[in-house]
């Protein structure tokens, strides 16, 4: 009798099961009763469904590649049949353009900009940052290829390095507050009425840890250095502008929390990005550098014969120097004629027993010479270029009123700062050593050629 019973049981249960997989054999069926195809073109419809539906359109801080490179802010708003109105930070050009798009199919759905237009200049490979990028532009992208939705948000990969893109919706204020990226740069470089030195400054809650800290506006990417002993851990970052401060890429991470929205104090010039319990993180002046070193004593008196030179062709346009340099460097080519520039300043130390600063001249200007003295001041750790006389190859001159603004910060009292760089400038091997003075936001890079 049970074991009647038990096979009853059995087929009961036979028969559920058999139930149980018709059903989901039916929707398995469904789920796949679409072609790959028409699974494709429904990717399609829904991709461009999204990017019109934002009333506003769309934004997007592209970093294209955050370990040598900034981010770039784009604004687009998309209109039926393929239209694309379009602005971004690039430059100072921050007015609407319209172009084409295209949802175009692969392997994936992506969205093409097909005519030229704003994304298009960070692709341009005849536009470069940096000598190391020759050929190469911004790294940039104009197909992306799309993963879906988040939050409201549009995932993209870009189509050649698969860098994920966001999309986000972009608001009226967006459109009209996008010029204040670009003063919000000037804010980024600092001004010449701000200190010359800056440092990051993070704080976990309990404790505070400084990094010096360095900003190239050409490639808007920042180093941050460790000055405690002992600490090697950096900070390496795009920068990106927007109107109320910068964001950075990748994130600064303070036990466990990512920072990357910083917010600008204009009484301070600095930029801060709050975390919670007490995480902070802080980018501010300073009056002097933060570490003081010795690698100026390669150059006093005695010491075998050096030479470090400025070469505009390769440093002209470089983060190692200077607002206050650039300036005053332009003003002396402004005042030459048009086919004289400033081709190159250089320190020879210990030649022969002398000491002296060469200017020389494209367009056939005779090469000047400043003749001076190295005086060490050991308690700053800075030296004086103390004048001697000045000269031309031949006989001695009165002081060149050409040159009067640009070499008087080089032979101010207060003296100059003299450091060996970690990085590499205009994609020359040489080693970069920088000129910074004591008194005032001036500072020059050379190549060292020894």
């Amino acid at each position: 009798m049970k074991i009647k019973y038990l096979y009853k049981l059995l087929i009961v249960a036979f028969v559920a099961i058999q139930l149980v997989a018709c059903s989901n054999n039916g929707d398995t069926e469904e789920k796949f009763d679409q072609t790959p195809t028409a699974r494709i073109n429904a990717q399609s419809k829904k991709l461009d469904d999204l990017l019109l539906s934002s009333e506003y359109g769309w934004k997007a801080v592209y970093f294209t590649d955050n370990t040598q490179l900034g981010g770039y802010t784009h604004l687009f708003k998309f209109s039926p049949g393929g239209k694309v109105t379009m602005a971004s930070d690039f430059d100072s050009d921050t007015k609407k353009y319209d172009s084409q798009y295209e949802i175009q199919l692969g392997s994936t759905v992506s969205v093409v900009f097909t005519t030229a237009n704003r994304i298009h200049l960070l692709s341009d490979s005849k536009s470069y940052p940096t000598e190391e990028l020759k050929g190469q532009g911004y790294l940039g992208d104009f197909q992306f290829l799309f993963y879906g939705e988040d939050k409201g948000d549009i995932i993209f990969r870009t189509n050649r390095k698969s860098i994920e893109l966001r999309f986000v919706k972009a608001t009226a204020a967006d459109w009209d507050n996008l010029p204040l990226n670009t003063t919000m740069e000037q804010n980024v470089i600092g001004a010449n009425t701000r200190p010359l030195f800056r440092l990051l400054e993070t704080n976990d809650g309990s404790t505070v840890r400084q990094f010096d800290f360095n900003f190239d506006d050409v490639t808007r990417f920042a180093t941050a250095d460790p000055i405690t002993a002992g600490f090697s851990e950096s900070y390496n970052v795009g920068v990106g502008y927007s109107a109320t401060g910068m964001i950075v890429s990748p994130a600064i991470e303070i036990k466990g929390q990512a920072l990357s929205e910083f917010v600008y104090n204009d009484l301070d010039g600095s930029f801060t990005a709050t975390g919670t319990n007490g995480v902070s993180a802080t980018i501010k002046y300073t009056t002097k550098p933060l570490v003081l070193t010795d690698d100026y004593k390669i150059i006093l008196d005695g010491q075998p014969a050096t030479a470090f030179g400025y070469i505009a062709q390769y440093l002209s346009n470089t983060a190692g120097n200077s607002l206050l340099c650039k300036t005053l460097l332009n003003e002396i080519n402004a005042s030459l004629p048009a086919a004289q520039k400033v081709n190159r300043v250089q320190f020879q130390f210990n030649d022969a027993g002398s000491t002296y600063i060469v200017y020389t001249f494209t367009g056939g200007k005779a090469t000047l010479y400043h003749n001076v003295e190295v005086v060490e001041d050991a308690v700053n750790k800075t030296i004086v270029l103390k004048h001697i006389s000045w000269q031309t190859a031949t006989a001695l001159i009165p002081e060149p009123a050409l040159l009067k603004k640009f070499d008087q910060e080089l032979t101010n009292p207060k003296g100059l700062y003299f450091k060996k760089e970690t990085y590499k400038l205009g994609g020359v091997p040489n080693n970069v050593y920088t000129f910074t003075s004591a008194a005032s936001n001036f500072r020059l890079a050379t190549y060292a050629f020894q």
